[in-house]
């Protein structure tokens, strides 16, 4: 299974999900097969169909609103659009860019229970494809346990999560890394605080040769190099 895969364009996508006859017939092939984009689609029919069927009176997002999602999206601070903008009710089959439908569609979840702002803001995660797992299993002198896998997102960049049970000793820190199966390269991910952590991997890393999580306890000596106490270890499986 690949770590990268391709998916059907986010408009071709939003506008499936508002009933257009949208995309090439190998968009709309490849969403019938591909449950990732089903799933999308599904989702945003979903916000379409609430603020379709909200009886109610729109209002414009407070200046919160844009500063949550500036926020989110690590975005520089910016003012609310001046002049307010006047939020339209969706029509049936409404023909319009994926970006603009967004900004619609998310204002209406405000008034029908915030499911429009919620899927906007946590879009990245459920678009992500979990590509690779491993259970990582203590090593001599320790007890702990824990999971690692790899999510990949739709613009291609690749997040390693890992969760682990066992806390950090107060004289040191512990640090993921990653290994070659015979042990002999390895690159540093971070710095693992609390029980669980997401790392972004570099661009240019070979999984299919780094493919081995490691997780150690490093005292705070300075020396980069990895210490040889490993708490955790587990190989990564597609």
């Amino acid at each position: 299974m690949p770590f990268d895969e391709f998916h059907v364009d986010d408009d071709v996508l939003a506008l499936l999900a508002l009933g257009e006859e949208a995309g090439t017939t190998a968009d709309r092939a490849h969403v019938q097969e591909c449950e990732l984009c089903g799933d999308e689609i599904a989702a945003l029919a979903e916000v379409v169909g609430l603020a379709r069927a909200a009886d109610t009176e729109l209002v414009t997002p407070g200046p919160q609103v844009w500063e949550r999602i500036a926020a989110e999206l690590d975005l520089a601070p910016v003012a609310a659009p001046t002049p307010a903008p006047v939020v339209v009710p969706l029509a049936p089959r409404r023909r319009s860019r994926a970006w603009g439908w967004i900004a619609g569609a998310a204002a209406a979840g405000i008034i029908v229970g915030g499911a429009g702002v919620g899927w906007a803001l946590t879009r990245d995660d459920r678009t992500a494809s979990v590509v690779a797992t491993a259970t990582l299993d203590p090593l001599p002198g320790w007890s702990a346990q824990g999971t690692a896998k790899v999510e990949t997102s739709r613009d291609g960049t690749r997040v390693l999560v890992v969760d682990v049970d066992e806390k950090s000793d107060d004289d040191g820190f512990r640090e993921v890394w990653l290994l070659t199966p015979d042990v002999k390269g390895l690159v540093s991910i971070g710095t693992l605080e609390g029980s669980s952590g997401r790392f972004d991997l570099p661009a240019g890393l070979d999984l299919s040769q780094y493919s081995v999580v490691d997780i150690s306890q490093e005292p705070f000596d300075g020396n980069p190099a990895h210490s040889g106490d490993s708490i955790v270890r587990g190989a990564l499986q597609a």
